[in-house]
């Protein structure tokens, strides 16, 4: 795995806690070769200090880390100071609709790096953006009729089930 170094702007506070760690897509296309450089530069341009992410996995499978792991996100509203967030390059098809495109390159990478994340935060709950969403019917589950977005264009949840990993 390579990791880039991202230099941190002062603005960056630190994390109290640990208890998510939120998965994401770019909402880009599969054939957009973009990386944590690009994220930042849209992030930058929506007022953001740099990119909100902790992680981004681009296409290839290389691993590229973003804001400082121990500092506060910005890529969930409401549980920013209190998650992790990692990133997928991918995760639209042609018309911009959610499609679980990602590759078993980007796959491979996600596990370790949950696997790494996990060891270190062991109480943090592994979701997809899409599940923080609110419970609009307060029946006690967030279902897909209630999802604000696709966010990361698969189920993290059933992925998770799916590993052989101690997730």
């Amino acid at each position: 795995m390579h990791y880039m170094s991202q230099t941190s702007p002062p603005t960056l506070k630190d994390r109290d806690s640990t208890d998510l760690i939120v998965v994401h897509c770019s909402a880009t296309r599969a054939n957009a070769d973009i990386g944590v450089r690009e994220i930042t530069q849209w992030h930058i341009q929506r007022g953001f200090d740099t990119v909100g992410y902790h992680y981004v996995i681009r296409r290839n499978g290389e691993l590229e880390s973003g804001r400082p792991e121990t500092t506060i996100g910005a890529h969930v509203r409401g549980h920013n100071g209190n998650s992790i967030g990692v990133c997928l390059a991918g995760g639209v098809d042609a018309n911009n609709k959610p499609e679980n495109n990602f590759t078993a390159a980007q796959f491979a990478t996600l596990e370790t790096l949950l696997g790494q994340l996990k060891s270190r935060y062991p109480a943090a709950q592994i979701l997809g953006h899409r599940d923080l969403s609110p419970d609009r019917n307060g029946d006690g589950r967030i279902t897909p009729n209630e999802f604000i977005k696709a966010c990361p264009s698969f189920d993290v949840r059933e992925w998770l089930a799916g590993r052989n990993s101690a997730l």
